[in-house]
């Protein structure tokens, strides 16, 4: 019986913390790793064939396979793709018999994993990174569907918190040279490949340097101090064409002349007067148009995808506002009929220029996050507008005849004492009392009206307090997540360490750096690029002879 049990029972020292179990524990997940670990045959008093097993475990999770070990022993070691790993007996070294594995992975994830195993039921742990445990699981063989639906939101925040990061993805937050590292830059502005176009010739070359740095000069404030300060530039043009835009209505910017023409053999004079804006708002107009017109053609030039840049919203608006200015230049030489009509049209549609004010986006980090706050809130929006559809016609309807209810017997139509001739002009009042601002121009008079205006306006405050919160979250997460990437340190390039010489310890080693003696063989590349296979118990040998790369050479072995 004490045999049998010393190989049913399993150590898992995952990370240096050993967890103990029975091979029946592990079984119950088929088609996992340690379910695989479980599977194998005992020999002596290890599970000394759990390598092969794990060697034909699926491919997401373990390279392809090798063969077995000619002899393994008692004492040999079990080798995973993703962690070192050691067998040893359960007579020596541990009084309770049983087989010890060592996998180096996140102890703490591990309990969970095994808790798994052993319940069925599959937690998330709240302190560690939802990437980090999405790893472990994937390492593991795991199915992520398998977390329960009470952690599930908890599992799938730091996937929300990825998404929202990458919109807010911008290049260089905290200021620095754009030269440093031209290739990450042209990385991060998306125009790696775009820059490359022209061919290896001198030209392209340049063109590829200069794209990213004019690209970020206009469209990114942070990457350098040029780029601050033409987005002071942009800011300071923007607030100037709104406030010419508002003065232009002002009656002491607006000058009247008389556009009375003479009529040849005519007996009536009709007087004409025609309103035009000070000469001065003209000019500084002007200006403003040309800086929004240089700043155009420039982002249109050196953008790595002209389609993107057409679709976006922002630039349809800056060549919205800027093409009338054009054109009422144009034609105000002329003195036609159709030309003074397309010059009122165009007068009239001046009101676009109020839609720079959404350029400052680019600018302030603030306006961008209630931008996707407002796009991430679009069911929550649907659903308010739901709620207040159905409350406007319910309590449009009722009010309508609860005013009939309390009218005079002489007065049939209620035409006399109350304002809801119809449920359509009920609609309004319905309106303005669920969202309780009461302009009073419209009230109720009877007592059954009263009840009914008492009603809406309670159904108006709980049916908008219901979804706000939602939009409020949403506002303070995305906000968190900017300010959290403003303030995140630029990342530098990772150190790559040389490779390992022919007197290292760990030269030709596995990935997995095994602690023990093995009779597998290791392939790696030599410093004349001759691919080596080293086997463990003896000594190098030359398999083949340049020309591949180390990925390449191991496909090929």
């Amino acid at each position: 019986m004490g045999k049998i049990e010393n190989n049913e029972r399993v150590i898992l020292n995952v990370g240096g913390t050993r967890h103990e179990t029975y091979r029946s524990t592990l079984k119950t997940l088929p088609g996992t790793r340690l379910a695989l670990l479980a599977a194998s045959e005992p020999q002596g008093d290890c599970l000394t064939a759990a390598g092969d097993q794990l060697q034909r475990s699926p491919p997401p999770l373990s390279p392809p396979p090798r063969p077995p070990p000619p002899s393994p022993g008692p004492g040999g070691c079990l080798e995973g793709d993703a962690g070192n790993c050691s067998s040893r007996g359960g007579g020596s070294d541990h009084p309770r018999g049983g087989c010890e594995f060592f996998f180096d992975r996140h102890p703490g994830v591990f309990a969970y994993v095994l808790n798994y195993y052993r319940t069925g039921k599959l937690h998330c742990p709240a302190d560690v990174c939802g990437p980090l445990f999405e790893e472990e699981l994937a390492f593991w063989g795991i199915d992520e569907t398998d977390v329960e639906p009470c952690c599930w939101m908890t599992y799938r925040q730091h996937r929300d918190a990825e998404e929202a990061l990458d919109i807010f993805e911008t290049p260089d937050l905290m200021g620095g040279d754009l030269g440093d590292d031209e290739d990450l830059a042209a990385k991060r502005l998306g125009i790696e490949d775009a820059a490359g176009l022209g061919g290896p010739d001198g030209k392209s070359g340049r063109w590829r340097r200069l794209q990213p740095r004019m690209w970020a000069l206009f469209e990114d404030p942070y990457s350098s101090r040029a780029a601050r300060f033409i987005a002071f530039a942009s800011l300071f043009f923007i607030l100037v064409s709104i406030t010419t835009f508002c003065l232009e209505t002002h009656e002491a910017f607006n000058i009247i002349k008389n556009k009375t023409e003479p009529v040849i053999n005519g007996t009536n004079v009709v007087l004409q007067y025609e309103i035009e804006t000070d000469p001065a708002l003209t000019y500084v107009e002007g200006v403003c148009v040309v800086w929004f017109t240089f700043e155009f053609l420039v982002r249109i030039v050196f953008s790595p995808n002209k389609l993107e840049f057409i679709k976006n919203l922002l630039n349809i608006i800056d060549f919205v506002a800027i093409l009338p200015f054009y054109l009422e230049v144009g034609l105000s030489g002329l003195s036609s009929k159709a030309a003074k009509d397309v010059l009122g049209f165009l007068r009239v549609v001046r009101f676009v220029r109020i839609l720079r004010i959404f350029k400052l986006t680019r600018h302030f980090v603030g306006l961008r996050v209630l931008g996707h706050t407002l796009r991430a809130s679009t069911n929550e929006f649907l659903l308010l507008i739901i709620f207040l559809a159905l409350g406007v016609l319910i309590f449009a309807t009722m009010i309508y005849y609860a005013e009939r209810v309390g009218a005079q017997p002489n007065d049939p139509s209620a035409s006399d004492h109350t304002q809801f001739k119809n449920i359509p002009i009920g609609f309004w009042w319905a309106v303005v009392t669920m969202t309780t601002l009461g302009y009073g121009d419209m009230y109720p008079q009877t007592w059954s009206g009263m009840l009914v205006g008492a009603l809406c306006a309670l159904a108006g405050v709980l049916t908008i307090a219901m979804p706000v919160p939602v939009i409020v979250n949403n506002f303070g997460m995305y906000y968190s997540l900017a300010m959290a990437k403003q303030k995140l340190p630029r990342k530098r390039k990772k150190h790559i360490p040389p490779a390992p010489q022919a007197s290292s310890p760990t030269f030709c080693k596995t990935e997995l750096n095994m602690a023990c003696n093995s009779t597998q063989s290791d392939m790696c590349l030599g410093n004349d690029n001759r691919l080596l296979e080293h086997n463990r118990s003896d000594n190098y040998r030359e398999v083949v002879i340049t020309g591949y790369t180390q990925a390449e050479a191991r496909s090929l072995t």
